[in-house]
């Protein structure tokens, strides 16, 4: 059976725009130097994988609402923009996070950490690799710019559509913000903890491409409220398999090393449940092992064990169902295209029931 993110040849369209981006500003670098080569072979690699699920949910947003098959280069065109907005994200994210690999692959601060260290430069390797993973991070924000306002639109659907845009990165930052705060406090609430992955993630990932596709495709203010009330709990729903997963889920298929989200002390919906309702000895399990560097096998178990004993593991799949319902309920609105719908729905399942 066809996956739902290679409907209408989605996520190879989706790649082969990545790669006439890159070739265009390979050439671009080259007139400056063959030192952005180490640059380019980074973002190359970071761009050949991942879900393609913004792009997805932009396409299919525009899809649900016109009929218009005459611009479909374009529009693909336009999602495929948001993978560059992505590898932004997730390279300053692992700057933040000081996470040691991405994908399966060194996280880009480390692989520029490297090449410093076995060059033998002057100064510290870690300094240059968090200074030019963020000026890699830079440059994929300024592509994505790029990529939309040349994907071959009428200016009047881009200029409508730019207030989307503009909001869906200012969300992003912000919530990338608050992720940081929680981390420096310690965690708090749930609510808290569900405000972060509100705008950090659920917006970003499925809201605002949806807007963005369907504001493109000429939606009415009605037709966006509908997708939102599709959008936004299936994008909270995403965050909250993110956070299972960066826990339980197994390094072959997501590419981190096991219970890396304990390492790195992530303040997730799930760790705020597992604190919320842990008696007095779970707690102390919590304070021992969350946020260790060296967290080993043993310790990750511990944590593991007070996540499914306090009920927190639980009562976040509960939460990601009744997510998932409401988000797949919304679709029956007569003014999304019943067509797109079937994908949107098919979409919704595999955002939440994945093990990657």
């Amino acid at each position: 059976m066809i996956s739902p993110l290679d409907v209408d040849g989605l996520r190879q369209r989706v790649q082969q725009i990545i790669n006439e981006v890159i070739a265009e500003q390979t050439s671009v670098l080259a007139e400056v130097g063959e030192e952005l080569e180490p640059m380019l072979a980074a973002v190359t690699e970071l761009l050949a994988g991942g879900k393609r699920l913004r792009p997805a949910f932009c396409y299919w947003g525009y899809r649900a609402v016109s009929a218009d098959s005459t611009q479909l280069d374009a529009v693909m065109s336009a999602a495929a923009s948001l993978e560059f907005l992505q590898a932004c994200a997730l390279i300053h994210d692992d700057v933040m996070d000081g996470s040691d690999t991405r994908r399966g692959m060194p996280a880009a601060h480390r692989r520029f950490a490297a090449e410093h260290a076995q060059a033998q430069w002057h100064g510290s390797a870690e300094s240059f690799g968090l200074g030019a993973a963020i000026l890699l991070g830079d440059l994929c924000l300024s592509w994505a710019d790029e990529v939309l306002w040349n994907c071959g639109l009428p200016l009047s659907a881009l200029a409508a559509a730019k207030s989307v845009y503009d909001v869906m990165r200012t969300e992003l930052m912000a919530g990338q913000y608050l992720d940081l705060l929680e981390q420096a406090r310690g965690g708090g609430s749930v609510e808290r903890s569900m405000r972060v992955v509100r705008y950090k993630s659920a917006k970003y990932t499925i809201e605002r491409p949806l807007h963005l596709g369907a504001t493109l495709a000429g939606a009415d203010p009605a037709t966006l409220k509908v997708l939102s009330q599709y959008g936004l709990p299936l994008g909270e729903a995403f965050q909250l398999r993110d956070d299972v997963l960066g826990v339980f889920g197994d390094p072959e298929q997501t590419g981190k090393p096991a219970g890396d989200d304990l390492r790195e002390g992530k303040r997730t919906v799930l760790l705020a449940m597992a604190m919320r309702d842990a008696t007095p000895d779970q707690k102390l399990v919590l304070d021992a092992h969350l946020g260790r560097p060296d967290l080993d096998a043993d310790g990750v178990s511990a944590l593991r064990s007070v996540i499914v004993d306090t009920g927190a593991l639980a009562n976040t799949e509960l939460l990601i169902e009744e997510m998932l319902t409401g988000a797949v309920q919304a679709l029956a609105d007569p003014r999304i295209d019943s067509s797109a719908a079937a994908v949107l729905t098919d979409l919704a399942f595999a955002a939440t029931r994945r093990t990657t």
